[in-house]
């Protein structure tokens, strides 16, 4: 059986959410970020974080590494593409939402939340909310005239695109610009499966 170690308050959630949509059977241990450090999490994952995914004997680190694992593996068609191209595009929305989107909102996460007051750095918070106009627009553009981004289904790109841009919501960000983004994120968390991983420790 599948299982997956760490607790659905990190980016193990973008890997419980695709378990959930996905439907297959699974055990979850909700191991914490300080215990990912643990003997027994660095036997798995050397670099000591989480997810961690255990599938018949086979090892898998790096939350989007296991997202597109699992819907080569145990998806189909809308949610992973019948077709090569449509591989692609998934893999290519995934890296952009990691190298595009996610290291400026945890720049603005750390500045705003987890980091002492007398230690955040708020001209750090606004070149990152800068820098992210331009990534959203994107975003919004493509978003326009479908209802997802490769087109009238949800695939496992919106899934990973929108489980990073989650984090826009803890930090409240504005993304007034971008209202056809706005409301396609809310649609994609709203989901059933992903409702369904909130409520997992």
């Amino acid at each position: 059986m599948l299982k997956l170690h760490g607790t659905s308050k990190s980016r193990s959630a973008r890997s419980l959410w695709a378990l959930e949509e996905l439907g297959v059977k699974y055990e979850h241990n909700p191991l914490e970020v300080p215990k990912a450090k643990s003997p027994e999490n660095l036997k798995l994952n050397p670099n000591g974080h989480i997810p961690v995914l255990e599938d018949d004997g086979h090892v898998l680190w790096e939350s989007m590494a296991i997202n597109l694992y699992l819907a080569e593996k145990y998806g189909k068609a809308p949610f992973w593409p019948a077709t090569v191209a449509g591989h692609s595009d998934c893999i290519r929305w995934s890296f952009w939402g990691m190298t595009e989107i996610e290291p400026r909102l945890m720049t603005i996460l750390i500045n705003r939340l987890f980091l002492p007051p007398d230690q955040r750095d708020e001209k750090a918070v606004q070149k990152a909310t800068d820098e992210l106009k331009a990534p959203l627009k994107v975003l919004d553009d493509q978003l326009k005239g479908h209802d997802y981004i490769l087109g009238k289904d949800f695939t496992i790109a919106d899934l990973n695109v929108a489980a990073i841009l989650s984090f826009a919501l803890l930090v409240k960000l504005d993304m007034s610009a971008t209202p056809t983004a706005h409301a396609w994120l809310q649609k994609c968390l709203g989901r059933e499966a992903n409702q369904r991983v909130r409520k997992l420790a």
